[in-house]
Formats: structure tokens, C-alpha cells, sequence
């Protein structure tokens, strides 16, 4: 096999359109492509001419000689798939769709809410047609979402999309208002009185309640504030994470529930060499915690996590991984079930912090005087309900694990968007293949709910602007009766602080010449005010392109 995926990759399908012999898949167009938890390289295929690695702005495709040990079983992944999907009828080249072209002229102005990866694949999407220019609004000074504050600082590689990202805020008729919030320094009208469209890609900032007993004690944190807490989030850096516990207990394992196990199990001089933020650093570099156990409500063969995550868990040497399934056999031959297998095998050394995979499990209550000192956990068993589904049943056993913190990581949620409709059951805004009415329009969890991976947004993104070119082409959406001349000077009369594209670059750079001056990839600045300092430093951007002065 010439070349690996090694890794839930961004699915921006660079690399397929690069690939000279269509050997990438699933591609776009083809069925599972958004879905899927990674693409595949095809080893029969591949003529090892190395255009997929050099397309792939993760840094996700490597030589399989360059492959270390812990990226070994990555070999095995992509030969399964395509033992499952030969694909014997591909076609010779990649397929390159035909760019769409609107019927009116233009110009036309979209505003788009919100500046992480669903936001940033838009404006992609967007500027490939030379009518559009975009502006970029976000409370945050920074952009890029929940790839800066999300992705866990042991996963470098996966922040790599940011040289993408790069690449799409330096395009003609893109400009950024950062530090900005919409529905408190603009509103939502100021908006639709000055853009032909207005899309919000703003996320699910909230996660799901557990509802037990005892979960609103002190320690008890959701995961999503955790993650933003180690991540240098600014909103997160008081949250009051107690680590002097020898154990901590996170409910869910998923994708993020193994984020933050990692982080905890981690020897900490190891996360010392990221990009992790300075404060929760030194709080693990002191921590007492030695076992972090992940409760999965149903079996191994249900769990959330997806296998390039528990393939890359296998491979951290320096930290126990023990299995727990209750006293059920691992039955299977599947990936997902050979990996575990291999942990469960293991030998456990007790100088290591260690992991458990725990399955049919649930927290039933949380114990303690006001601060968490344990966790009920209860053992269930799979019944299979009329549609087919397993569900997990209490079977009356319960025990009590000493704990002193618990983690919630059952999901993220969305909150209300002002001025939106709002589905409170799926924490969503009520849409058609994202438009909500003509000129106002979703992209990302905020459209679809909390699913998918950082690249799924790009085919979601592909939905969105397709709607909103169609309504522009019907002339659905009216003529905006106001311009965005001078709408820099009136925003910066309510927020001084508003930080445009080189006030970022200038953040950026500061960032990593403090990183480098610590052997780092970059030294977050999580303080706002600081941001803002430095961003002032920056010299006024020069916007490209007759696009941006016809638009004003």
C-alpha cells in the first residue's frame, strides 16, 4: 500500500479531486461520503505519485514506509474497506464537477455568522463565484471554532485544516469582524437591511443535561467546558477544575469523552510540547488523577467513539487502556472489535495513569456534601426494542466508584439564535436543506444538529449556498436597502475592540512567536482585552479585487 489515511481526516476531498487514479473514496456524490469517519486509499490502485499528501491540508495521508507503530493498524483499515467496497468500476480520473455560475450579475453581500469551520466552508463555497463577497462576523477576537478550542492539543495533526482556512480568508471579498457579537453590538435587522443573505453557522455552544441526582454538585462539569478550558477558550479559563481526586468518571465515549481521557491520562510533559493552554497545563502537570474511567451506556459495538479515534488511543504507550464490558465477550471481527480486543490483552503496568473503557454502564446518582466525592453506576443489559434498535435496560445492579470529578460528554446542544426559529428537542434552527427563509439561511450543527466530523461541514456547507444561489437566480431575495459602506466605522463606534483579518494575522503571529520562543506551536493568548491590545498593533488590511469596493 503506497499511501495511508491515517486519521479522521477533514473530508475536504482535496486529495480525491489530486488523485490521478481515482484510488480515494468514498468520494463525493458517492454514497457514505457524508458520513463517513475517514476516506480510504485503494493499495491496488494507488501509483504512489504522492498528489494525495501533497493536497491533503491535514497532513493526514503519509508513505506507508513512513508509517510508525502506532499508526500500523491504519494499514488494515483501509485494505477492510475496500474488501467491503471494491469499487472495480471507477472511472480512470477524478471527477471535477462543473463550477456553478449565477444567472444574475450581482454584486451580491452575504453576512455570515459565526467563524469556525461550518462558517469558513461557506465563505469557500461562497467566493467561488466572483458576484459574492463575504463578511465574517464572531463574538471571539479568533476565528476557526472548534478547531482552535476543540480539538484536543495531543491531535496537532488535525489542527493542520488551519492552513486551509488560511488560505480561504485570504481571498478576494473576504473580511473579517472579530469580537463582534451579532444580536448585541448588530442586530440581526442591521444585517438583513445591508446583505442580500444572512447565514449562521454558529454551532451548539450548550451540552445535554444528565438529569441524576447530585450533577449540579461542585466537580461536576460538562465536557464541553472542559475541552475549552484545556483548549485556552476564553470563556473557560476560571472554570473551576479540581484535579486533586485519584479518579475521575466521564459519562459518554465518544469522540470527545476519549479527547478528554487523553488529556487527563496523559503525562502532562508530553502535552507540554502543544498547543495546549498555559493555566490548565500547570493545573495537570500537579494533578493527582491516576485512572479516568469512560462509561458507555451500551456495548462496545454501540459506542460513539469513532475507530481512527480508539485506533490513535491504542497507540499512547505511556497510558494504560483496560476494557471492562461488564462480563460480555467481545464477539466480532470487525476493527472497532480487534482493537479492543488487543487492549483487552494488555498487560497493565501500575506505574502508568490508566483508562477504562467501561460498557453497559450508566451514573445513576452523584454523592458527595455538595462536591463530588462518587458516582452510582449502574450495569445494564441490551434489549432490542420493535424497530431493531438495542437499548440499554437497568438490571437492578448498581454500584458506588469513589470519584473526584465528573465529566458529562453526552452530546453538545444548541441554544436559541435571535430572531431564528428554534427547535428546543434538537437544539437546531428549523430549515430547509438550510435556508429558513429567503435571505436567511444555516450552515453546520446549528442546521443539522451536534453530528458528523470537521469536514462534513463542507458538504453541508455545499447544501447551504446551493439554496442560496438558487433563491438569488429565482430573485427570491430582494435587493438589501442599506450598503455596508462605512460599516466598519459604525461597528467600531460600538465595539472599539472589533479585530478585521490582519488584526487576527497579527494575533496569530504573536502567538506563534511566543510558541517558538517555548519549543512550542504556538503560546494561546486566552485574555480578550490582550488579544485586542495586540491586534491594534496590526496595520489596516488592504482588501483585494474590485469585488470588495463594488460592495462597499
Amino acid at each position: 500500500m503506497p499511501h495511508v489515511v491515517t486519521q479522521s481526516c477533514c473530508s475536504d476531498a482535496s486529495c480525491v479531486v489530486a488523485c490521478p487514479v481515482n484510488c480515494i473514496h468514498p468520494a463525493p456524490g458517492e454514497p457514505g461520503f457524508a458520513e463517513a469517519e475517514m476516506l480510504y486509499v485503494d493499495a491496488d490502485a494507488c501509483v504512489d505519485c504522492g498528489a494525495c499528501a501533497t493536497a491533503c491540508p491535514a497532513d493526514a495521508i503519509v508513505p506507508h514506509t513512513s508509517l510508525t507503530g502506532p499508526q500500523l493498524p491504519f494499514l488494515a483499515l483501509n485494505a477492510d474497506y475496500y474488501k467491503v467496497f471494491p469499487h472495480a468500476d471507477r472511472t480512470p480520473l477524478a471527477l471535477v464537477h462543473e463550477q456553478r455560475r449565477l444567472r444574475r450579475p450581482g454584486p451580491f453581500r452575504v453576512a455570515l455568522v459565526g467563524a469556525g469551520p461550518a462558517g469558513l466552508y461557506t465563505a469557500d463555497e461562497l467566493l467561488r463565484h466572483p458576484e459574492i463577497s463575504v463578511d465574517v462576523f464572531d463574538r471571539l477576537p479568533t476565528p476557526y471554532g472548534l478547531v482552535r478550542a476543540g480539538v484536543a492539543p495531543d491531535h496537532q495533526h488535525t489542527k493542520q485544516v488551519e492552513k486551509l482556512f488560511g488560505q480561504i480568508e485570504r481571498q478576494p471579498g473576504f473580511r473579517y469582524f472579530l469580537g463582534v457579537e451579532v444580536g448585541k453590538d448588530i442586530s440581526h435587522a442591521e444585517l438583513a437591511a445591508r446583505y442580500h443573505a444572512v447565514v449562521y453557522t454558529v454551532g451548539a455552544a450548550s451540552d445535554k443535561p444528565l438529569d441524576i441526582p447530585g450533577d449540579d454538585h461542585a466537580g461536576s462539569l460538562s465536557a464541553t467546558d472542559f475541552v475549552g478550558w484545556y483548549n485556552g477558550h476564553p470563556d473557560k479559563q476560571d472554570l473551576a477544575v479540581d484535579l486533586s481526586g485519584e479518579r475521575v468518571v466521564i459519562v459518554g465515549n465518544g469522540n470527545v469523552a476519549l479527547d478528554c481521557a487523553r488529556v487527563l491520562a496523559e503525562d502532562p510533559r508530553l502535552l507540554a510540547s502543544t498547543d495546549i493552554a498555559t493555566l490548565p497545563l500547570g493545573g495537570l502537570l500537579t494533578s493527582n488523577v491516576r485512572e479516568v474511567v469512560v462509561l458507555g451506556r451500551r456495548g462496545p459495538a454501540q459506542a460513539a467513539f469513532t475507530v481512527p479515534e480508539l485506533v490513535g488511543l491504542s497507540g499512547h504507550s505511556g497510558v494504560n487502556v483496560v476494557i471492562d464490558t461488564g462480563g460480555h465477550e467481545l464477539v466480532g471481527e470487525d476493527v472497532k472489535t480487534r482493537v479492543l480486543r488487543d487492549l483487552a490483552q494488555r498487560p497493565v503496568d501500575p506505574a502508568r495513569r490508566t483508562i477504562v473503557l467501561r460498557f453497559h454502564a450508566s451514573p445513576v446518582a452523584v454523592h458527595g456534601e455538595g462536591r463530588v466525592r462518587a458516582v452510582e453506576i449502574a450495569r445494564n443489559r441490551l434489549v432490542v426494542d420493535e424497530y431493531g434498535v438495542p437499548r440499554a435496560v437497568p438490571t437492578g445492579e448498581t454500584e458506588v466508584l469513589a470519584a473526584g470529578m465528573l465529566l458529562r460528554a453526552v452530546g453538545y446542544h444548541g441554544l436559541p439564535v435571535t430572531d431564528l426559529p428554534y427547535d428546543a428537542a434538537r437544539g437546531t434552527v428549523p430549515n430547509d436543506r438550510g435556508r429558513v427563509r429567503p435571505g436567511v439561511y444555516v450552515a453546520g450543527w446549528v442546521k443539522r444538529g451536534p453530528t458528523g466530523f470537521i469536514g462534513t461541514n463542507k458538504t453541508d456547507a455545499e447544501e447551504t449556498v446551493d439554496r442560496l444561489l438558487d433563491d438569488l437566480d429565482a430573485g427570491e431575495i430582494p435587493e438589501p436597502v442599506g450598503t455596508t459602506r462605512g460599516l466598519r466605522s459604525v461597528i467600531r463606534s460600538r465595539q472599539p475592540g472589533m479585530v478585521d483579518l490582519a488584526g487576527w494575522q497579527a494575533i496569530d503571529r504573536e502567538e506563534r512567536r511566543r510558541g517558538a520562543a517555548a519549543g512550542r506551536p504556538r503560546v494561546k493568548i486566552v485574555d480578550m482585552e490582550e488579544m485586542r491590545r495586540v491586534a491594534a498593533t496590526a496595520h489596516a488590511p488592504r482588501y483585494a479585487g474590485l469585488r470588495r469596493r463594488a460592495s462597499g
